[in-house]
């Protein structure tokens, strides 16, 4: 894996591609800067090598057209708090302005480019954008593991232009290594939690990992597809009909691959999607007509936290309960007590997707296990077994 580190920047002007879609505020302040914080080690790198940076994200939908909402003028104050200097802050990407700042850049400075998603021709992936944009750098990094999966102009089409220089950061090197070690050299017993509500999104990844897995816990509403497949009489909990039949066809290839399959055995269920109904505990294969599965119940807890203490490589996607209702979270933070102390008994714990992420960060778990991913789709499609194009840019 070809990484910064494998060269000296000084003197030179770095190009890298960022992730810096954060969320913002009514105000516009920036409410969390995880994404920014990730890429200061990158950054830090190549200035203590005497090079500059020039920093490019995108921030939000703008369709290609300049919005003030989405100008980076709003992120740029906290780029600087993170980076502990000042961020220049040019008004185009491309272009003189762009140009005159990108030659006027001094070592040890950075420069931020304009949102490259006012440029219709950044997400089309445009091959004479993208040359325009390598004008600005002795070198290309790509740190932006949360838009690796678009073959974006910025993103990967970029690339060409730096045949002998191009690098991953060491977020994004960081965030490939995670993967790896769950797909190809993880340390066994490796258990894959999957959770969420739909089977229907998660076939491709439960497809792929299966001959790199030894346990599936499956959770969440995608669990009573299952259960259901499996002759058990779920009320009114989700279901997906049509994928029955599948089911019973991922369970078939997991005993083929010899793949221990863990299903929730009782499940918190209430008669309505609220937080202000009365819940009781079931069996999960004998749920009463009216109500509905909405968390994993306590023999489920105890069945999976059996599992991962065992484990010595766990990657966590998807929520095993409604966690947002805070009546039917217990499930799920069970399951985050269950891999933060095989963590700390030295697993190495991989989590990623949106949800898991927010839920991590909400519960406070982030620090309490190996490593919490940056990219959602990114990795989802990691998982499924699909080159990036952004890393496929940089390896060819």
């Amino acid at each position: 894996m070809k990484t910064i580190n494998d060269f000296n920047f000084k003197d030179k002007k770095a190009l890298v591609r960022v992730d810096f879609n954060v969320p913002l505020d009514d105000q516009f302040n920036v409410t969390d800067n995880t994404r920014i914080v990730a890429v200061k080690p990158t950054v830090d790198k190549i200035l203590n090598d005497g090079g500059s940076v020039i920093l490019m994200t995108h921030l939000g939908r703008p369709k290609g057209e300049f919005k003030d909402e989405f100008s980076l003028k709003h992120i740029v104050e906290e780029i600087s708090n993170v980076f502990g200097q000042e961020v220049k802050l040019v008004e185009d990407c491309i272009g003189e302005k762009a140009e005159q700042a990108a030659k006027e850049l001094k070592p040890g400075e950075i420069l931020l480019l304009a949102n490259v998603r006012f440029h219709n021709e950044e997400e089309n992936g445009d091959e004479a954008f993208a040359e325009k944009l390598s004008k600005l750098g002795d070198a290309y990094v790509n740190d932006a593991f949360g838009t690796a999966h678009r073959a974006h102009a910025s993103t990967a089409v970029i690339a060409k232009f730096f045949p002998e220089t191009k690098f991953f950061g060491l977020l994004m090197a960081k965030e490939l290594q995670a993967i790896d070690k769950v797909l190809k050299s993880g340390e066994k017993p490796i258990t894959a939690i999957l959770g969420g509500s739909k089977v229907s999104t998660k076939i491709t990844i439960i497809e792929n990992i299966l001959p790199a897995v030894d346990n599936l816990i499956i959770g969440g509403g995608m669990a009573f597809t299952f259960i259901k497949a499996l002759g058990g009489k779920i009320g009114n909990s989700l279901v997906e009909e049509d994928k029955i039949p599948l089911a019973l066809e991922i369970l078939g290839k997991a005993k083929e691959h010899k793949v221990k399959v863990y299903l929730p055995s009782d499940a918190i269920i209430a008669e309505s999607f609220s937080n202000d109904v009365e819940s009781k505990e079931a069996d999960i294969y004998a749920i009463p007509e009216g109500w509905m599965g909405l968390d994993a119940g306590h023999k489920s807890r105890d069945l999976f936290n059996d599992v991962l203490l065992n484990s010595r490589t766990i990657l966590w996607n998807g929520p095993i309960g409604v966690f947002e209702l805070s009546n039917f979270a217990g499930g799920t933070v069970a399951l985050g007590d269950s891999i933060a102390e095989a963590t700390r008994l030295g697993a190495f714990s991989l989590v990623g997707g949106g949800d898991s992420v927010a839920f991590v960060k909400q519960f406070g778990y982030a620090d309490k296990v190996s490593y919490v991913s940056t990219g959602g789709g990114a990795m989802l499609e990691s998982l499924e077994g699909l080159e990036l194009p952004g890393v496929a840019a940089i390896n060819n």
